[in-house]
Parts: C-alpha cells; structure tokens; sequence
C-alpha cells in the first residue's frame, strides 16, 4: 500500500476536520468556501480513504442534475485516487457510473436528484452507505430535498458521515446560507478559502486572476473568492452577529426587555427577551418562544421558565383579549404604542445599532428571521421602499420590547431638528 503524508493532499485548513471525520465526532459537514479552497478535493479524499478504511462502507455521491456527474465528482474521485496512489486498487465504470474498491466489492455509486425514483431506490449489496456527498448543493431546492434523500439513504448501519460542499450564495435570503445557521449537535459548519492552500497548487495564473479581481471589484473578489455572503443590496440588516451568548453573560446583563408578537392562523407567537446595552449601542437576544397555535397555558408557562421575576412584558396592542388571558396568570403586560411610521422608525433604529447579537442555539428563529429580512423588488427588479411584513415576527417582538428607548429616540430626534429649524 502506498504512504502518502497528510500535507501532501490536504490543504492546513482541513488538518482538524480530516481528525474530526476520522474519529466519527459528527455526522453532517457543511463545507462552504470560495474558489480554490480545495473543499471538493478534500471531500474526495476523504470518500476514498475511507471506504478503504471501513470494509462494510459504501458511498453514494449526487448532485442536483444527473448529467453533470461524470465531468465533476466522477472526475475528482479519479484525481484523488490517482493523488493518493492507490488506481490498482479501484475499477472504474461508466454504465453505470461507479467506482469499485476491488479488494471488497465496495462500491461509490452516482446519482442525480432530477431522477428522484432511482436515488431512493439505490441499495448496496454489502454493508451499508456509510457517506453521502452533496456537490454544489446549493443547486438543491431546500434542506427538506435533502432530507428526504438523507432519510432513504442513510439506513441499515450505526455510523454515517454526510459532506455538503458548496459556494456560498450572495444573498443571505439563500435557504443554504440559512441552513447553516441551523444548530445541531452532529453537524459542523466549515469554511475555507485559497489562502490557506500551498501556492504551488493553485498555479501562479490563479493567484493572478484572484489578484485582479481583488484590486478591480473587491466585493466580487469576496464572493467568489473569499466565499463570503456579501449580500445583494436589499437586506436590511448589516449589522448582525452569530454566536452563542454565555450563561456568564446573561448574568451580566442588567437592562433586559421583552415583547410579544401575537400570531394568527399560521402565524407563530413570538415571546423574545433581549438585553440592550445603551452604552455600547449593542443588543444581545437570547431567548425566544417561537409556535404556531399554542395555548395559552402553554405560552404563560414558556414565559414562567425565562421570566422568573415577573419583569414587564411590552404586547402588541393588536391582541386585547389575549392580553388580558396573560394579565389574568399574574403577568405584567404592557400593550404597545402604535402609530404612523412606528415599524419604519423601529427597524431603522435597530439598524443604526453598532450590533445585533443572536444566540442562534437559543434562539434560531431570530437568528433567521433577522439575517433573511430583505427589502422586495417591483416588477423592474428595483427596490421597494417600504420595509415587507412577512418573516419579521420576532423582529416585530423586538420592536415591542425595546419600545422606552426606540421611542425615547423619536423625542430627541424631533427636538434636535426643531432646533436647527429643521421640520
């Protein structure tokens, strides 16, 4: 068997995933970057060491439109067995499309998701399908496709380990841009670019063209080069930060709010509790109740759990009776003030904060309302003026909440241009 050195194949920024994947830490790695981050090479290596590695381990690799298999994942399974010096060891076909670890039988299979009967059905004569591979799966229509591939593939063994390896779409709004925000124990969300791999790799020419771009059109060089979400003119939003928020923190905080968006039908209830730092202009939220028809019951104990102090709850005034309900299990409610330009003047002030902070374990449904919330587009694809009332539940809750200091910016706004003559 030929010795191949792990500096040799892979790129530094990979060193501790290929130890995470090697020990089974995790099931589910998002592999987003830019460019010649060498994600998709990675990815092939891994597929082909480890199959060798695990003898009951097959792998199925798919992309959205069968077609392009061959000319892609096909291809770079070839160069990483060709890389690791194993091509006496594997058997290449074409009809169908696979590859062949000879000592075993084992088996890379590929499909294409436009031929959804034949990926479901795809079974394995021995062992199990251990790895599934995504290329380019932000050409996939959502996570619940994928879902449901996953449910039909990953069956009949213990371990499984699933790559989704893609290109960071611009705009935020993207399902996949979302989705890895999405916390879960058994996923790992990875990012790499060009920089981090040896130069020699990438070729001069590369570094050249990177060069350029940089230089020409830099947030089209942190696109597609850097593999940043770089937005595409219309999200509100600029200003909000991922990351968990410590119980050592939320002990710190001293100036904690909370607001309730009441929801209709199919709309969710909404109770969220920030904490607003007034002098560093920041906000942190960090805990949310999100449900669709929940009961009343249901909802006074969710806010019994986060609010055991009683502290003042700020509700939309929309609501009355439902408030009253709240009133009558001892809460403290306060209803909102509404009135022209309120949800104008609110958002825009959350805008001019220095950060919004989401805990987006705690709090995923803010986590995602806040980074999807774009402005809508007219038929001539311009911007709408007006902010959209849709997805802004919890944006509507922080609003209520923070109602005392959006409303205290109101008066000092309007004083500050009655003074300068300005009405």
């Amino acid at each position: 068997m030929t010795t191949v050195r792990l500096s040799e194949v892979i790129a530094p920024s990979f060193y501790d995933l290929h130890k995470d994947i090697k020990q089974d830490k995790h099931t589910h790695y998002w592999l987003k970057g830019g460019r010649g981050s060498t994600k998709s090479s990675f990815v092939s290596e891994e597929l082909i060491t480890g199959i060798m590695r695990n003898s009951e381990a097959n792998a199925v690799v798919i992309r959205k439109v069968g077609l392009y298999l061959k000319d892609s994942v096909y291809e770079q399974l070839l160069w990483a067995i060709s890389k690791l010096g194993v091509e006496r060891y594997w058997q290449e076909k074409l009809s169908p499309l696979e590859l062949v670890y000879v000592p075993t039988g084992q088996r890379i299979i590929f499909r294409g998701a436009d031929k959804p009967k034949k990926l479901k059905s795809t079974k394995v004569r021995s062992g199990y399908i251990r790895y599934a591979w995504y290329e380019e799966t932000d050409e996939f229509n959502g996570i619940e496709e994928i879902r449901t591939i996953n449910q039909s593939l990953l069956r009949g063994g213990e371990t499984f380990t699933v790559f989704y390896t893609f290109n960071p779409p611009k705009s935020q709004r993207n399902w996949i841009n979302s989705e890895v925000l999405v916390p879960r124990s058994d996923k790992i969300v990875h990012h790499s670019d060009y920089r981090s791999v040896p130069a020699e790799w990438l070729g001069e020419q590369f570094l050249i063209e990177a060069k350029h771009l940089e230089q020409t059109k830099p947030e089209q060089y942190r696109h597609e080069y850097l593999g940043e979400v770089t937005g595409t003119g219309a999200e509100v939003f600029t200003n909000i930060t991922i990351r968990p928020i410590t119980d050592e923190e939320i002990k710190s905080f001293d100036h904690i709010k909370r607001g309730i968006d009441w929801g209709y039908g199919a709309d969710p209830f909404v109770y969220i509790t920030a904490h607003f730092d007034s002098k560093r202009n920041r906000l942190f939220i960090f805990y949310e109740f999100f449900r669709c028809a929940a009961k009343y019951d249901v909802i006074a104990n969710a806010i019994r759990k986060e609010n055991t102090q009683n502290g003042t709850i700020i509700a939309e005034s929309a609501e009355p009776r439902s408030n009253d309900e709240l009133r009558d299990r001892g809460f403290r409610i306060r209803t909102a003030v509404k009135g022209p330009g309120s949800v104008e003047h609110g958002i825009t002030w959350l805008q001019n904060l220095e950060e919004i902070v989401i805990d987006g374990t705690r709090c995923p449904n803010a986590a995602r309302e806040f980074n999807e919330y774009e402005l809508d587009r007219d038929s001539r694809g311009e911007l709408k003026a007006d902010f959209p009332d849709k997805n802004n539940h919890t944006i509507d809750a922080i609003r209520y909440a923070l109602e005392d200091y959006i409303g205290r910016k109101i008066v000092k706004s309007t004083l500050s241009k009655r003074k300068l003559g300005i009405y």
